[in-house]
């Protein structure tokens, strides 16, 4: 039976973001907050580019590229390149979302909530609820989450001192490892394929291309785990 009804709907959107991912990304951004006020952010820096950037590479190479006195448009540059991967999220997104019509405020808005975390934890419970209630689903999701890494990021600026430096690092990797794990857990071959893959190809992308290995990884992965995957489904059908 799939859930409706916007309380309940709302509760279990909660509850799924209490379970884990809030408190992963809370303790993640407390490393991004150590850091940023390692470059010489102010607090409000720091949490408006959680809430704003909302994503943690990009947030990353706005703290690195910032503490070596690269220039404004250096620093924008390669935030939008890092978050360029959010592109074929959201367009992968929307028509699972199942919102129907809606205005374009409305859906840069959408649009900007969204994050690895919300894109993979929506997409598994998705099917389990009725679709017009899944837009209530990810807004309260992700809304959520949002408000959780905020405060980690305050959390961490103003507790830096008491972070040693390898702490700080491991927190930085904390959300990566639960993103693979969600992912894992996503409907669809192709999903795994692809996951697989960049987890192969990220080792000797790094090798070969360090400044944009993660890129090539994704591209290079995520496009042999889908070509594999209408392989099998044709050979399936044939």
């Amino acid at each position: 039976m799939l859930l409706s009804g916007n309380s309940v709907v709302m509760r279990k959107a909660l509850l799924d973001a209490l379970s884990l991912p809030a408190f992963i990304l809370f303790f993640t951004m407390m490393g991004f907050g150590s850091l940023a006020r390692g470059a010489g952010f102010s607090a409000e820096m720091s949490a408006l580019s959680s809430m704003l950037i909302w994503g943690l590479p990009g947030q990353l190479a706005m703290v690195e590229l910032t503490s070596t006195g690269q220039g404004i448009i250096a620093i924008v540059f390669a935030c939008s390149l890092a978050n360029a991967r959010f592109l074929p999220m959201v367009v992968s997104f929307v028509p699972a979302m199942a919102r129907g019509r809606a205005s374009l405020p409305r859906m840069l808005l959408d649009a900007q909530l969204l994050s690895i975390n919300s894109w993979a934890v929506c997409l598994r419970e998705f099917p389990h609820i009725e679709p017009e209630f899944r837009h209530r689903y990810y807004v309260t999701f992700a809304s959520s989450i949002l408000f959780a890494a905020i405060i980690g990021t305050l959390t961490g600026y103003h507790g830096a001192v008491l972070l040693p430096g390898s702490m700080v690092l491991g927190l930085i990797f904390v959300s990566p490892l639960f993103f693979a794990l969600v992912l894992s857990a996503v409907p669809g071959r192709a999903e795994r394929f692809s996951m697989i893959f960049g987890c192969v190809t990220i080792v000797l992308a790094h090798y070969l291309f360090p400044s944009v290995d993660v890129l090539i990884a994704g591209g290079v992965g995520g496009s042999i785990g889908f070509a594999l995957n209408k392989f099998l489904q044709r050979r399936n059908v044939d």
